[in-house]
């Protein structure tokens, strides 16, 4: 019994050092709760002004906390280790009143970003200078309007990006914008901002997107190095970088005197001066410069010589400038996307020293050595898994063969002096984000991997354009398979049977389902998805590209040219949403079962049902005039497999052609033009890996009516 106390106390000390090791975690545990309460409450006291229809915030409950374990736990809360620092809210269908007020209460540092882009907002810009601290704010594809107050952004010494595109604001652009110090991104395009744009000089400044309002005026000289299709669609507009020349300034009056335009601090532009002098109209009013003056014969031809050698001399620097400047585009990669095609394989040559270029044209007279070696950079590698197995310089001593001028670009086919070959694509109309944000996102791409992705390998970035280099793959894409073509006309399609096209239709689900996932920050992940930016691998599977390409394409240009773009809401209400692509799914699976291309716009005048000649089955004029959704919509679901089904599966088992009229169900759901109505890119998933196909051999997937079908080619 004498051990008894002994044991007693030692078990006692234990419990307390316990309680002592303990202490600090409960404390801790204690702290972070009681952080995280105010946050909750702020953020339930913004939810309580939204409009929630589709239950998107139902993960924000009253009993539960914002962040946990070191991440959010509510849906759209972005979280880090002082709490909550951003929201992303984003393609949720939301609506209603956004109380920013409620925000300011948020403990530790506050809020860093703000988005609730591509949802049903309304009304008058929220007051987001009560979050002085905001680095970014989000605002694109809503529904707000009105007048912005001129001090909205007032005090915001931090925020860096701007997005209130696509929306219907009305007014001059805000002026306190010019005042945000660390501003790099200002996108206000696709709305009705009028008057002049104010005289943004912030040195970070690296996009400006005003195109489609109703500005007017010149361009402020500090936004002049912008593309000219950041300023697009303002009519008003004029000076560099447009085209539109802006109205010369009122001459002077006669009856001015120039001592009078000095007295008020201004001087007469050189251009008026001109004027006065080779008219003489100042010498008529002022009898006094006349005496003992007689006017000189030969002085007015000599000025118009002298002015008239000016031009040409002028003229001839512009020329030399130009002939450099096409020099540049027929030598580095082949033409460009509108020039003819060439008739042999060009060698590729490197960029022309910029330095030489004439100082009319831009160049720099000092610092050109320095310039053009961190111009010209390096390639830029992005996959882990990869090597560095070729450098700039071997890109250029290349052989290129084009292989395509798409509508985003030219694609080359660079055979490198090892053998190897890859594919080089050319884009010019990436002049959207700054190198930083680009690269950026090139790393992003990179880190994709998926089997039914062509890999990004490497990108090459310039200001003028940009090169992004994937691994070469010698099957022709699925367009080709379907339609055959070609310059020469001998091209002919394939005959594919049902079996290999399930296996593309699930291949290209299962890609886009896992780009939705990796890039949900993106409301068009994939943007650009058709039958030409599908490639085949040995085994007829497919192998998306250009994809995930919107963030860095300028947005004018996106809208002309990508399929996503052509969706029915936005034409119906000019922004898109996350079922754009699940459309642009819907159409390729049309366009595989009927076997002919489709139109990405709605028809001119109802389609005639009935049977698909075997000329409408292929390009041309009668197959680009009836819309595929309209044909298959207007025949009866009975009638499909006679009369919308490529003619090269109507010898396949009953059972397969089952199969078929589900997957044309599917099809049809996801071109629902309501966009609401439209089905949502899992639903259609879950239903095309339902579908089934009796398995052929590889070589029997395709049955290739041309042998010239090997040839390299790449749309």
């Amino acid at each position: 019994m004498a051990g008894a106390p002994s044991s007693l106390a030692r078990l006692l000390l234990l419990l307390l050092l316990a309680a002592g090791c303990l202490l600090p975690l409960v404390a801790d545990a204690a702290r972070l709760t009681l952080s995280l309460a105010p946050a909750a409450d702020a953020l339930l006291r913004l939810k309580a002004g939204i409009k929630d229809d589709g239950g998107a915030l139902g993960s924000w409950s009253p009993d539960t906390s914002p962040c946990a374990d070191g991440g959010p736990s509510w849906k759209g809360v972005l979280c880090n280790k002082d709490g909550v620092h951003g929201l992303q809210l984003e393609g949720m269908g939301l609506s209603g009143t956004l109380d920013l007020r409620a925000l300011t209460s948020l403990p530790g540092p506050g809020l860093r970003t703000l988005s609730f882009m591509n949802n049903e907002f309304a009304g008058p810009l929220p007051n987001v200078k009560e979050l002085s601290g905001l680095r970014a704010v989000f605002l694109s594809e809503n529904k707000f309007s009105g007048v912005i107050p001129a001090d909205a952004f007032a005090g915001m010494g931090s925020l860096k990006k701007v997005v209130l595109s696509n929306n219907d604001f009305t007014g001059p652009i805000p002026a306190s914008l010019a005042d945000a110090p660390r501003l790099l991104e200002l996108r206000l395009n696709d709305n009705k901002f009028q008057g002049k744009i104010p005289d943004l000089k912030q040195e970070e400044l690296t996009e400006v997107n005003l195109a489609n309002n109703e500005l007017e005026g010149e361009i402020p000289a500090s936004l002049k190095s912008m593309t000219s299709d950041m300023f697009a669609g303002n009519k008003k507009l004029c000076g560099p970088p447009l085209g539109a020349k802006c109205e010369a300034p009122p001459t002077p009056s006669p009856k001015a005197h120039p001592q009078a335009s000095v007295k008020e601090g201004t001087t007469p532009s050189q251009a008026a001066a001109d004027t006065v002098a080779s008219t003489g109209a100042s010498s008529a009013d002022d009898p006094k410069q006349d005496e003992g003056q007689e006017p000189v014969e030969g002085s007015i031809s000599f000025g118009v010589s002298a002015a008239l050698l000016g031009t040409l001399l002028i003229a001839g620097v512009a020329f030399i400038a130009l002939r450099r400047r096409r020099g540049y585009k027929t030598k580095n990669f082949g033409p460009t996307a509108s020039s003819s095609r060439p008739s042999g394989p060009p060698r590729v040559e490197p960029h022309p020293p910029a330095a030489k270029a004439p100082a009319a044209a831009g160049g720099v007279a000092h610092g050109g050595g320095a310039a053009r070696k961190a111009e010209q950079g390096r390639l830029t590698f992005v996959r882990d898994d990869r090597g560095r197995f070729f450098e700039l310089q071997d890109l250029l001593k290349a052989t290129a063969e084009v292989l395509g001028a798409a509508n985003l670009g030219v694609c080359y086919r660079a055979t490198l002096t090892t053998g190897q070959s890859v594919v080089v694509k050319r884009f010019k109309e990436m002049n959207r984000v700054g190198r930083e944000d680009f690269e950026e996102h090139m790393r992003r791409l990179g880190r994709l991997s998926h089997p039914n992705l062509l890999p990004l390998v490497a990108y090459y970035y310039r200001k003028e354009e940009k090169l992004l280099i994937h691994d070469y793959v010698p099957n022709r894409s699925l367009a080709n398979l379907l339609h055959g073509g070609g310059e020469s006309g001998g091209m002919k399609k394939a005959a594919v049977h049902w079996a290999a096209r399930l296996k593309i239709v699930k291949g290209v689900a299962r890609a886009l389902s896992y780009l939705y996932d990796e890039l949900c920050m993106l409301t068009v992940p994939h943007g650009h998805l058709k039958s030409s930016n599908i490639l085949l691998d040995a085994h007829h599977g497919p192998l998306l590209t250009d994809y995930a390409l919107v963030p860095v394409m300028n947005q004018s240009h996106a809208a002309q040219l990508m399929v996503a773009f052509k969706s029915p809401e936005r034409k119906q209400f000019g922004r898109s949403s996350k079922k754009s692509d699940v459309w642009c799914l819907g159409l390729l699976i049309l366009e595989i079962l009927t076997g002919r291309p489709p139109t990405y716009d709605p028809p001119k005048a109802a389609a005639p049902s009935g049977e698909l000649s075997s000329s409408q089955q292929k390009p041309g004029p009668a197959a680009g005039n009836t819309d595929l959704v309209t044909v298959v919509g207007s025949t009866p679901e009975g009638e499909w497999l006679n009369t919308v089904v490529d003619r090269d599966l109507r010898g396949e088992e009953e059972e397969d052609k089952e199969e078929m009229v589900k997957l044309i169900r599917v099809g049809m759901a996801c071109c629902e033009s309501n966009v609401d109505n439209r089905w949502e890119l899992k639903t259609a998933i879950e239903r095309i890996e339902e579908l089934k196909a009796k398995e052929r051999p590889d070589e029997e997937q395709a049955t290739v009516i041309d042998e010239d079908y090997s040839d390299v080619a790449l749309n």
